[in-house]
């Protein structure tokens, strides 16, 4: 096997002398398929467990130049302050 035993990772020198992990071939390289093909359902149930959940109106990512007092204050209030400059702004009804 290549590479080298790291000690503290889960398992011991005797686990990593046990395993008979060969290179693969050529031959065995040109069959190989991907995760997906091989194991659609499975993949789809990971790519759908992923992530934050959807949300039907997401927020939009723009770029927006405040005045440095202005973020200081906001970020003085701790986690969340971006979200609650958009609160700010929802409340104003411009």
């Amino acid at each position: 096997m290549t590479g080298s035993f790291k000690p503290g990772q889960g398992y011991t020198q005797e686990d990593w002398d046990a395993v008979d992990s060969p290179e693969l071939t050529a031959e065995e390289l040109a069959t190989a398929r991907p995760f997906a093909e091989v194991f659609p359902e499975m993949a789809e149930s990971i790519r759908r467990s992923r992530g934050r959940p959807r949300v039907e109106t997401p927020k939009q990512q723009i770029s927006l130049r405040l005045d440095p007092e202005v973020i200081e204050k906001f970020k003085a209030t701790g986690k969340g302050w971006q979200s609650r400059i958009n609160d700010v702004l929802k409340a104003a009804k411009l």
